[in-house]
């Protein structure tokens, strides 16, 4: 029997979860600042200052291919070898399970190599891990007497917490784990209120972060982009054309994934460094042929798109094309492979299609980046509400302006690629399922 949800908030459990919540926050968003700025640092490191530091005038387009190799070496080392497998793997989607404190090492090490030296995938699954397994650490050897929903709970508050952290705000972070976990009901706003909380507190810590290290605040919004004209009926014939491109491409990729998936299976210790060599080689194959850099190519794509779409109309077909082409192939083969977030390498993928589709007639550039970003991001995440929130975010004012558009986008590919794939396997209810259509407060 479901507990009545206005006597679970007066009561003195909720109460302290509440400040459990509080003081969660701010420890939470320090550390998953510090990992992203550990991310970012290592990947300024080798792929800026070491190279120079050896003499040569820039970062050799081969330069990939061994560091790759390296990276695949090190997380296959992990996977096999470490508690936990280095963390949940990209191609299944986004995953609430709940990390150990035996498990957080290897995930961390897993992300940090494999993020750090260039593999496609964003931090947004391992810092969900880390925010999570922090939470439940909190509570302390009091966890092993306390419900698994309960244990669970306190592990999303962090997880809250630490994706707030990378997007920014504690309301996009809120959505993303809502749709993730799937949570309803009348315990919708029990379920999140602490979360909330956690990410608002956590929020401050992470903006004085970026004021003392130097770095910066971390937004997903891209500043100073050119203010566009109301929508129009063309683009709208637009938004459905590339919400089934979306879908293709999407399917396509996420396909690519579980083949490669299946394939490390048989051999993990030596198919990942293979993997992250062909990683290595796509990067360089596209330096070569589209005169673009390794770099547009490696990483997550959150940087990447900044200039991408400040500077569209610096980008030739050609290279767009190739961008979609290559950066899919080592996304897919990252999706199967290593460990990390599907998020930004979707959306990267996606404005550079809508990019590319904008050289044609009645496309306006940042209204096609914008409709690609929905449509390949819903394909990828299978989240509709974030797919749009976290587009109409990442275009700032011109945001509001476009997310018509961009439902139109996300919808059409939601629908398309859920009739293209195959039957979903159903699956388990995970402890934060349950947690949030039945939580339990002790």
């Amino acid at each position: 029997m479901h507990e009545d949800p206005a006597a679970l908030l007066r009561s003195p459990g909720y109460l302290r979860l509440l400040v459990l919540a509080t003081a969660l926050g701010p420890p939470i968003s320090a550390a998953a600042y510090g990992f992203l700025s550990l991310v970012h640092l290592l990947q300024e490191w080798v792929y800026e200052s070491l190279p120079h530091g050896l003499g040569f005038a820039g970062t050799p387009n081969w330069w990939p291919v061994p560091v790759l190799a390296l990276a695949g070496m090190v997380v296959g080392l992990v996977v096999r070898y470490l508690p936990g497998g280095g963390g949940h793997q990209p191609v299944d989607g986004f995953s609430m399970g709940l990390a150990t404190g035996r498990e957080l090492p290897g995930i961390c090490v897993a992300a940090l190599v494999g993020l750090g030296l260039g593999a496609v995938l964003g931090p947004e699954a391992p810092l969900i891990a880390l925010g999570g397994g922090l939470a439940a650490l909190a509570l302390g050897p009091s966890a092993r007497n306390r419900p698994e929903r309960a244990v669970a709970l306190v592990a999303s508050v962090g997880s809250f917490a630490a994706v707030a952290t990378l997007l920014g705000s504690p309301i996009v972070g809120a959505f993303l784990l809502m749709e993730a976990i799937g949570i309803g009901g009348p315990m919708l706003s029990l379920v999140l209120l602490p979360g909330l909380l956690a990410a608002g507190v956590g929020s401050l810590i992470f903006i004085g972060l970026g004021r003392w290290t130097g770095l910066g605040p971390l937004s997903l919004t891209i500043p100073n982009l050119p203010v566009i004209a109301a929508p129009d009926v063309p683009q709208f014939v637009w938004a459905v054309a590339i919400g089934l491109a979306g879908a293709v491409v999407g399917l396509g990729i996420h396909r690519l994934g579980r083949v490669v998936q299946a394939v490390v299976r048989r051999n993990i210790l030596l198919l990942t460094p293979v993997l992250g060599t062909v990683t290595g080689l796509l990067a360089y194959a596209f330096a070569e042929t589209t005169n673009g850099t390794v770099q547009q190519v490696l990483f997550s794509g959150q940087e990447a798109l900044d200039p991408l779409l400040t500077r569209a109309e610096t980008y030739p077909v050609g290279l767009l094309v190739g961008l979609v082409v290559y950066k899919g192939l080592a996304y897919a083969v990252a999706l199967g492979s290593f460990r990390g977030g599907p998020v930004f390498p979707a959306m990267l993928i996606g404005a550079a299609g809508g990019l590319a589709l904008s050289h044609l007639p009645g496309l306006p550039p940042i209204a096609g980046a914008a409709m690609g970003i929905g449509a390949v991001s819903v394909t990828m995440l299978r989240l509709p509400l974030s797919s749009v929130l976290l587009t109409s975010l990442f275009l700032g004012t011109n945001g509001l302006k476009l997310m018509p558009l961009v439902i139109v986008s996300v919808v059409v590919a939601f629908v398309a690629s859920a009739r293209l794939a195959p039957a979903p396997v159903p699956a388990s209810k995970s402890p934060a399922t349950q947690a949030g259509r039945d939580p339990t407060w002790r």
